[in-house]
């Protein structure tokens, strides 16, 4: 992965040019920013896991994708978001809301099992808890990088291009 210089920082208050409303390049690490945020945002909208996973909709992966996309590139089934605070994530208040949700996200696939049917996960007792951390992390990512929360979650193939191309 190439990170980019401090040169495009926001914290200049610069903007680079945009993606599907998304900031290009204004994050170092934005590649695993775009990762953790897809997968928050399909771990935060229990229609979306009704209408695709449970259903089996092809193009989206499943729980056990998304639960892999937010943590394999950043390692945050081993440590804080806070590492990244600067990299991946804005600021403190976002990398705990990450946490949070990683947090609750992981107990629950450990006690199913990481090849357990999305039923498992939509069907545990835990799991309103960790949609609603998903969606608290998802919303301040998403209104950070100046988009609207509230869209249908892209395909992991739309994901792949948008992180290919910049």
């Amino acid at each position: 992965m190439t990170v980019q210089g401090s040169e495009n920082s926001s914290r200049r208050g610069r903007r680079s040019s945009t993606m599907g409303g998304m900031p290009l390049n204004d994050m170092p690490w934005w590649r695993w920013r775009s990762n953790v945020r897809s997968a928050l945002h399909m771990l935060s909208d229990p229609e979306f896991q009704r209408g695709v996973w449970l259903a089996g909709v092809d193009g989206y992966g499943d729980v056990t994708d998304a639960v892999y996309r937010l943590v394999e590139d950043t390692w945050l089934d081993n440590w804080s978001a806070e590492k990244y605070v600067g990299t991946i994530f804005r600021d403190s208040q976002e990398a705990a809301l990450v946490d949070s949700a990683v947090l609750r996200v992981l107990r629950i696939m450990h006690q199913v099992g990481p090849d357990a049917p999305v039923s498992a996960y939509l069907d545990h007792a835990g799991w309103p808890e960790a949609v609603r951390a998903a969606r608290d992390a998802h919303v301040r990512m998403a209104v950070s990088d100046g988009e609207e929360p509230d869209v249908p979650p892209r395909t992991l193939e739309v994901l792949r291009i948008m992180t290919r191309s910049a």
